[in-house]
């Protein structure tokens, strides 16, 4: 049951970095392991945009696809913005993850959290090497992604 947490301030507003991490259409373009993303369904709802996407991940031999429901919620009054992504269906016994973007004086605090579990062990033993890693590697992939688009 790997699980990653971590927080990190960028110059950038947070709608900014809101809007960046929502445009998940666009993450096969600079997220590492993201082979293919495709939407499937876009809908408004009480809260804020709602949207249940596939993404097919692959790293060497290895490839899976997964469905999840994405839920932007943008900020209102001393709520920040938030995006909370919950599994569907795929390879994981569950996967949990969300962006929280608290505004600072000097930008952004962006809150990150993935937890997931692999069905299969030997998937969970493959990931759980490389886990660390692997998100560091992601995370910093939206950070160089920021640079480029608001840099």
């Amino acid at each position: 049951m790997p699980i990653h947490s971590e927080k990190r301030v960028l110059p950038y507003a947070p709608e900014e970095l809101f809007n960046l991490v929502k445009d998940i259409e666009k993450y096969p373009e600079f997220l590492p392991w993201c082979i293919g993303l495709w939407v499937h369904e876009r809908e408004e709802g009480e809260m804020g945009e709602i949207l249940s996407a596939k993404m097919e991940i692959g790293f060497k031999i290895f490839r899976e696809r997964f469905t999840c429901r994405v839920l932007a919620i943008p900020s209102s009054k001393d709520v920040p913005h938030r995006i909370d992504v919950s599994y569907v269906d795929g390879p994981f016994k569950y996967l949990k993850n969300h962006w929280v973007f608290n505004r600072t004086n000097i930008g952004t605090e962006i809150d990150f959290l993935v937890d997931f579990e692999f069905r299969t062990k030997i998937m969970e033993k493959i990931i759980g090497m490389v886990f660390t890693e692997a998100v560091q590697k992601m995370v910093h992939a939206f950070e160089r992604r920021a640079n480029s688009i608001y840099g």
